[in-house]
């Protein structure tokens, strides 16, 4: 579903309108159903587009879409006919996913040559708000919150009660609870470093999706939390963020948990309740994190982590086998030292 308090929708067209427009092959029946919005193809609904695009033979689409149309590869139109979806065949679903949305979707922005407050932006009587900031049209400013100079609120955010935001932060595509603290110079709601590689060139992917922060939420200065590409980035009540951290597109992060300075979390990435993880840790995409788990500093994960449990190390691995591999390299580092200072002797 497109949250239309940040994207203007066009007219609902066809699944052959579509096609025609993308430029790709059509399978199937109903191509005069009508198309209004784009989703993940598990939570599509009849008037949606979806995409679907893997090269290994392995892996096929859902065996249910309820999705109007679904851009897919010629070896699995057929799949997706049988799924219950009209198939629109591209030799590069996820590019011609991304030309669709440009189509049919356009971001709103805030508009050339308006007041600093929007006239159609609701903003509570006991919120304060500095004279240099800027808030959009359609944006909400709960009661007690303070909005400091050069701060940007984008069309359509929801700031909850007693906020507070600080110099020049920018903040769109975002829906804030109460009792939220943003640091100087923090961008939230940006786009993700989603792409596509076509005739040579790199693409940049739609972000369609929000930044959802919870109650409590603290998040340091110049730290950056992108939007999700097609559902949610969400920061769970109570978590406490550092300064400089970079958190992409679709990261679901639980409540009460610790993220110290300079770490980077890739795309789709999941944390449970009460995750810490230490400076510089940085975390490859898709890898979860159960409730309690922590990652030391400088650590690099590329494999999920068991509830409870504590990792480290390039690449990250069990602090116990971790530490058993430190105290071997400086046990062969010792035994090396002293075969060359016994060669030396020799000499």
């Amino acid at each position: 579903m497109i949250d239309q308090r940040f994207w203007r929708v066009s007219t609902p067209i066809t699944v052959r309108q579509l096609a025609e427009t993308c430029g790709v092959g059509m399978r199937g029946n109903g191509s005069d159903a009508r198309i209004s919005g784009c989703a993940e193809p598990e939570s599509a609904g009849p008037e949606d587009f979806v995409f679907f695009d893997s090269t290994r033979s392995d892996v096929s689409p859902p065996a249910a879409l309820a999705a109007a149309a679904c851009f897919v590869r010629e070896k699995h139109a057929h799949a997706v006919i049988n799924a219950g979806s009209i198939a629109l065949v591209s030799a590069n679903p996820r590019f011609s996913f991304a030309r669709a949305c440009a189509a049919m979707f356009v971001e709103r922005d805030l508009l050339a040559g308006e007041s600093a407050i929007s006239p159609t932006a609701r903003v509570s009587t006991t919120a304060i708000i500095h004279p240099n900031a800027q808030i959009g049209p359609d944006a909400e400013i709960g009661a007690d919150s303070v909005i400091g100079p050069g701060v940007v609120i984008g069309p359509g955010c929801a700031i909850g009660r007693a906020c507070v935001i600080a110099a020049h932060a920018v903040i769109g595509h975002a829906l804030i609870g109460d009792g939220v603290r943003i640091g100087a110079g923090t961008i939230i709601g940006g786009p993700g470093f989603g792409l596509s590689l076509h005739e040579g060139a790199l693409h940049e992917l739609p972000h369609l999706g929000r930044v959802i922060l919870q109650d409590r939420v603290s998040i340091g200065a110049n730290t950056t939390i992108d939007r999700g590409m097609l559902r949610d980035t969400m920061i769970g009540e109570g978590t406490k963020i550092d300064n400089l951290v970079q958190i992409a597109h679709n990261v679901r992060i639980g409540r009460h948990c610790a993220i110290a300075a300079h770490g980077g979390i890739s795309g789709s990435v999941e944390l449970g309740d009460y995750v810490q993880l230490g400076g510089r840790a940085g975390l490859a995409d898709h890898v979860r994190m159960g409730d309690r788990t922590q990652l030391a500093a400088y650590s690099g994960l590329m494999h999920d982590v068991p509830a409870g449990e504590i990792w480290g190390g390039i690449p990250a691995q069990p602090v116990r086998a971790w530490m058993r591999g430190v105290a071997e390299l400086r046990k062969r580092a010792r035994m090396r030292a002293k075969d060359e200072n016994r060669g030396q002797e020799d000499e």
